[in-house]
């Protein structure tokens, strides 16, 4: 999506990848140990039971805070226990290589997390894959963006050479050797562009890379999995979404050295997120199967290889996108596909994530939308590690269904304020606060026709000295540290880009203050 050492013994890996006592065995009872590939599907390569991977993205370690997101407002065993309780049995874990070689991480609250205290980004990561599979997840590592800035369409760019993506790879592939935890790597996030498939011009050649890294990565352990991604053109000059054209692995398939590894993975969106011709046809949405077979799924279908659908999302606003998400769970269930659902987090521009901005409420309507391929599971929520009680939830929050299990305690949520300009509606809610910060969630909507073409929001917030990440915004804080203090955020990439024809965006800033304002005053000036 744009915007957007370990060393066990064989007897604890057993123990631990069955999963602790209340929590979900990995992947559907398919047992400990290493992956393989055998015809279209994913196999335990000591049993030969056949495995379908069911995960979620929760992205963080590819953005300016090297940690995943939300660790300012709930710990990493609450984190893993939602994923788990929900039925995922993996995570998609997004990373850029220039957190592996960062010294520090930001945005994790430590009270919460005091194990993370002081951790390098490389720590971290040691710490979400040892607690994924206390919970009984397996973990897939993304490289989602060469530097924390941006995505590229490459998997390189001029400060991040091929050479550094297959060092890290390697790096990361010998780090958790002996952990079958890591079951796989997703080698570049979404080529796009010039990115080409069997060219054969080395510097855009995206179908020989991925083989020149695959290859590096099985010299190191020859037990993983290796996702390939596909790319946007195919050779025929069809475009899809970034990463989800495979149409040339029918004549140049990814061949390793290594047999029974690769793994293709295309990324599907709906209409809000990449409006497509084949949205907008008579026979719409009947015609989706059949797009997908075109594109990806003739690999399934001819059992070439199994189709991992990387990542699919949608805020499930709209009829359209409803109805595509309805086709697509029922054509990934009907061939056996595994899949990654985008994403966990609710602070993801563009598709928004299975949690509330709280970071503690489930989001039902997707939860009841991806039921046909995902089944909870009574997995027990951790408490916060601090012994100070919670803020219970405001009445305006939604409140867990019987139903459904839920976390016992939600974190804090703050005070809320609206305003208005041009015809765009603002609402600013203090989500979270920690020992000298605070979180910030903006919701904007749009007017019902037309774009908006810039904005602008500020409040007053004293204390506050500087800006720790933005999504979605760019933020500056005017008299920092004084009690004036004031907080400007202009509307930046998919914060303004998706804010047309009365659509909602969501945007967040996390400040570093000495309290967040108990009543906030939202000013926002709009340009259409």
């Amino acid at each position: 999506m744009f915007r957007r050492v370990l060393a066990v013994a064989t007897a604890l890996v057993l123990a631990a990848s069955l999963g602790i006592a209340g929590t979900p065995t990995s992947a559907d009872a398919a047992g400990p140990g290493w992956y393989k590939t055998s015809g279209s599907r994913i196999v335990n390569a000591s049993t030969g039971k056949t495995v379908t991977l069911k995960a979620t993205s929760w992205f963080g370690m590819e953005t300016e805070t090297c940690a995943p997101h939300g660790l300012w407002s709930i710990s990493l065993k609450q984190g893993m226990a939602q994923i788990a309780g929900m039925g995922f049995n993996t995570i998609r874990l997004p990373f850029a290589n220039e957190c592996l070689s960062r010294k520090t991480a930001t945005s994790v609250n430590t009270a919460m997390n005091p194990t993370l205290a002081n951790k390098t980004p490389l720590k971290i990561m040691d710490a979400v894959i040892a607690t994924a599979r206390s919970y009984g997840l397996r973990v897939i590592l993304d490289r989602h963006r060469p530097g924390t800035d941006a995505q590229s369409e490459l998997w390189y760019t001029d400060k991040y050479s091929e050479k550094r993506w297959i060092s890290d790879w390697r790096m990361l592939a010998a780090r958790y050797k002996s952990d079958p935890t890591v079951i796989g790597v997703d080698l570049h996030n979404e080529p796009r562009g010039n990115a080409c498939w069997g060219c054969g011009v080395r510097a855009r050649d995206w179908q020989a890379a991925a083989v020149r890294a695959g290859n590096a990565v099985l010299d190191v352990n020859p037990k993983l999995l290796i996702i390939v991604e596909g790319v946007q053109f195919a050779p025929d000059g069809s475009a899809t979404w970034w990463g989800g054209n495979l149409r040339g692995v029918a004549k140049k398939p990814v061949t390793l050295k290594v047999k029974n590894r690769v793994v293709y993975s295309p990324h599907e969106y709906p209409s809000s997120i990449s409006d497509q011709p084949w949205f907008h046809t008579s026979n719409y949405p009947a015609n989706l199967p059949s797009v997908w077979e075109r594109n990806w799924g003739y690999i399934a279908t001819k059992k070439i290889a199994p189709v991992f659908v990387g990542e699919f999302g949608t805020k499930l606003q709209t009829t359209s996108d409803k109805q595509w998400l309805a086709k697509l769970t029922a054509y990934m269930k009907g061939k056996g596909l595994s899949w990654a659902y985008w994403s966990f987090n609710p602070n993801s521009g563009d598709t928004g994530g299975l949690l509330k901005d709280d970071w503690y409420t489930r989001d039902k309507a997707k939860l009841a939308a991806l039921k046909p391929i995902l089944t909870p599971k009574n997995v027990p929520y951790p408490a916060a590690p601090t012994p100070a009680p919670q803020p219970q939830p405001q009445p305006s929050q939604p409140q867990p269904q019987p139903s459904q299990p839920q976390p016992s305690q939600p974190p804090a949520v703050g005070g809320t304020s609206s305003a208005s300009s041009n015809g765009v509606s603002a609402t600013l809610t203090v989500t979270s606060a920690w020992q000298g910060k605070y979180q910030v969630g903006l919701s904007l909507t749009a007017p019902s026709t037309g774009k908006v073409r810039s904005w602008t929001a500020s409040w007053t917030s004293p204390g506050a000295s500087a800006i720790d990440n933005a999504w979605g915004m760019s933020c500056s804080v005017a008299g920092a540290g004084s009690s004036s203090a004031r907080v400007t955020c202009r509307g930046t990439e998919w914060g303004v880009t998706n804010l047309t024809n009365g659509a909602r965006v969501d945007v967040g800033v996390i400040l570093s203050a000495p309290q967040p304002p108990a009543k906030p005053k939202l000013s926002l000036s709009a340009s259409r």
